[in-house]
């Protein structure tokens, strides 16, 4: 398991939500980061200092197409 961090952002940019995602792999924790912070405005799931992935609002909604 690797430990990631997710952070979700408010409308100006501010961190709202500050979590941690243990997961397998990359495509996973983006996945659980999907889960917890579906209809968000806009996460980053970060391992270390190296940015993994930025999810958009459109990409957090419950079902939405990947």
């Amino acid at each position: 398991m690797v430990a990631y961090r997710l952070y979700c952002l408010d409308g100006v940019g501010r961190i709202e939500l500050a979590d941690y995602i243990d997961a397998a792999d990359d495509t996973a924790a983006v996945d659980k980061a999907r889960q917890l912070k579906s209809g968000g405005l806009k996460c980053e799931v970060w391992a270390g200092s190296r940015l993994v992935a930025t999810l958009s609002a459109s990409e957090l909604r419950i079902g939405s197409a990947r």
